[in-house]
């Protein structure tokens, strides 16, 4: 059981570790996406830990690894008592990996090396009226699973020893955001890039992260989504809690495509679904290989100002994306 004052923190740091004396029921992991410069490497290495209901026999740590170019996936298993993590700060430990605001050391079968952060991370900003990407509802105790985004982006530099050849990611960008709680959501859709190749507006330090999925709430459930884009030194909003609204949110097999009216303009994203990796996520009994994701999307993106100006229009390469679960019901809901 978590102390109020650990609450507390947690709410303050969404980077950092909100398990400390959670004993079951619970994981929490961070995606660190990392690509080199020419993009030709594009790799997501997720460090976490999951807590069971079965009193251990199902409890693991662990680190995930997904080729982003070539949809390779790796899960490696790790006692729990080795996952060591800090509840005030990023910073966590799996064996010899080490993930903080300032590197990445890896020591994985295939992959080893270490990445150091050039630029500081860029986080959503963690205020008392908005604590994070979600808003008051990050201040609910009883929500089944948090988010939070720990660098829109960032530069990156170094090597990784990748199959025995060594690649460099001197001058590339890196990407991090996190889950925690009881399990992922039953349906939702999640996409985010750093990589935005612009046709109008400044693409340079632009990053896109956008999510939609099916909340329980109370005895019932409602569809919730978050987005944020960071371009021109500014972060735009479209969320649920700033009532911002959705005009068209449709799903196919090769396609999803997004528009929403908020108090920052119009945002249209049009994504290219494409076969990716098949990634471990957390239930409430064990991690399941359920989930497929790709780092090798493309969104067609544009957004609007209020008053019809187009502010930055463009393609977000790189990207990642999920379309997990129940996808009918999230429509419905």
């Amino acid at each position: 059981m978590r102390s109020p004052a650990a609450w507390l923190r947690g709410v303050r740091h969404p980077e950092a570790f909100h398990g400390r004396g959670v004993t079951r029921g619970f994981f929490e992991g961070w995606y660190v996406k990392l690509v080199s410069a020419d993009r030709s490497q594009r790799w997501a290495v997720i460090p976490g830990v999951f807590r069971g209901l079965d009193g251990g026999r199902t409890d693991e740590a662990f680190v995930q690894v997904l080729d982003g170019l070539t949809g390779r996936s790796w899960y490696h298993r790790f006692a729990p008592e080795e996952f060591a993590a800090s509840d005030r700060r990023f910073d966590v430990r799996l064996g010899g990996n080490r993930f903080t605001a300032s590197s990445v050391q890896l020591d994985l079968p295939g992959l080893r090396g270490r990445v150091d952060y050039t630029t500081p991370l860029a986080p959503w900003p963690v205020t008392a009226r908005e604590p994070g990407i979600m808003g008051w509802y990050g201040l609910v105790p009883f929500m089944e699973c948090f988010h939070g985004v720990v660098s829109f982006g960032h530069g990156v530099a170094g090597a990784l020893e990748i199959d025995g050849v060594e690649h460099s990611f001197h001058g590339g960008h890196g990407y991090i955001e996190k889950d925690w709680g009881r399990a992922f959501p039953d349906g939702y859709v999640w996409m985010a890039s750093n990589h935005i190749d612009a046709d109008t507006g400044d693409g340079k330090d632009a990053s896109l992260v956008a999510s939609v999925a099916i909340i329980p709430w109370l005895r019932g459930a409602f569809r919730g989504s978050v987005m944020g884009l960071r371009h021109g030194g500014r972060l735009y909003r479209w969320t649920t809690y700033n009532r911002s609204r959705e005009v068209e949110l449709t799903i196919d097999d090769t396609r999803v495509r997004w528009q929403v009216e908020g108090p920052d303009g119009t945002l249209e994203l049009d994504a290219e679904r494409v076969r990716g990796g098949l990634l471990h996520a957390p239930l409430r009994t064990a991690m399941h290989q359920r989930v497929e994701e790709t780092l090798d999307a493309r969104v067609r993106l544009r957004h609007v100002s209020p008053s019809g100006t187009v502010l930055l229009e463009g393609v977000a390469e790189c990207a990642g994306l999920e379309v997990y679960g129940d996808t009918r019901r999230l429509l419905a809901l």
